[in-house]
């Protein structure tokens, strides 16, 4: 054989000898940083353990056990201010966010408020929102089965004497409805027992949480009669965005956006309402009782009796403005 050829095929398996040679050298420096991420990776359980939220939580908003979990955090990421597992006390079920959060963000010591704490009901109170308390006792109060975060109707009872004879109006009306429940006497959270069920207390105060205009209807419906509590049920927030939506009450600007749509209709579902109140009067309880406020006794001519009135011998016209009646003269004035 020629010694040229020979010489090239010497050549040509020298080449592959180190072009084998190389790619695996490769190939094995290529699973070596899988294997180093791998081992890395392990560790997880030495990591700290932070407070974080489960979900968005706006200013406001009273924690419940669902609101937030412990979760795996860098080292080097950790500040003074976490709760961190086994080092500082978590927050109990009962505070409020007074700096807003979203989902997935450490929860810090200071954008929380504990019951107790000063400004704990302000921080408790939506933006444009008043605290108003209001008197009650065992039976007005539901016997002690209102708590903080319960949503309930107030009902006005009044006696409504008129200016004539008879027994006086009785009427009972509902005032407001799906009003949210602040603080039972200076408690904001559910008492419990040592097996954890929730105690039932009974009350004289309730902070109810209210627009200014409401708070101000409040304040006045204590001075005219006796108001009581009314329980709600927690499917009726539903019942009560079906109603606002049928009333044309509702209203979404942006359509195209659902999750904007559902926080604005959530919050539809959760205000107070003081318009169309219901009523009943005596007679819607008993036949024995009056349907109507009592009017003034009638005089000869016709009219209402009143101090000073002068009585007519010929026709007159009686004028009703509300409750009262004015006997006119006819052709005078």
């Amino acid at each position: 054989m020629d010694a040229r050829k020979i010489a090239l095929l010497l050549g040509a398996l020298v080449v592959a000898a180190v072009t084998a040679f190389m790619a695996r050298t490769m190939f094995a420096g290529a699973g070596a940083p899988s294997a180093a991420a791998a081992t890395q990776a392990q560790p997880q359980d030495n990591l700290p353990q932070v407070l974080v939220a489960t979900r968005p939580l706006p200013v406001g908003t009273i924690l419940t056990p669902d609101s937030f979990r412990y979760q795996p955090w860098p080292k080097e990421l950790v500040q003074q201010v976490y709760y961190i597992k086994g080092e500082s006390e978590p927050p109990l079920a009962g505070t409020v966010v007074r700096v807003a959060l979203t989902a997935g963000q450490p929860i810090t010591q200071g954008a929380l408020v504990k019951p107790g704490d000063r400004g704990f009901l302000a921080a408790a109170l939506g933006p444009g929102m008043r605290a108003v308390t209001i008197p009650v006792s065992s039976q007005t109060g539901v016997a002690g089965f209102v708590f903080p975060g319960d949503r309930i109707d107030l009902v006005l009872t009044q006696t409504v004497e008129g200016g004539g004879d008879g027994p006086a109006l009785k009427t009972a009306e509902t005032i407001i409805r799906n009003i949210r429940v602040l603080a039972t006497d200076q408690r904001t959270d559910k008492t419990t027992s040592e097996d954890g069920k929730t105690e039932v207390q009974t009350f004289s105060t309730v902070t109810l949480e209210a627009t200014p205009r409401i708070a101000e209807k409040i304040a006045l419906a204590q001075a005219l009669g006796q108001i009581s509590l009314s329980l709600r049920s927690i499917a009726d927030n539903n019942a009560e965005l079906e109603r606002a939506i049928a009333a044309g009450e509702v209203s979404v600007a942006d359509k195209n956006d659902p999750k904007a749509e559902k926080e604005y209709l959530i919050a539809v579902a959760s205000r107070p309402v003081d318009n169309d109140p219901t009523f009943v009067t005596g007679a819607d309880v008993s036949r024995f009782a009056r349907r109507s406020v009592p009017a003034r006794p009638a005089d000869r001519s016709g009219g209402a009796a009143s101090a000073g009135a002068v009585e007519f011998g010929g026709p007159v016209v009686r004028v009703a403005r509300g409750n009262a009646v004015t006997a006119v003269p006819v052709g005078g004035r």
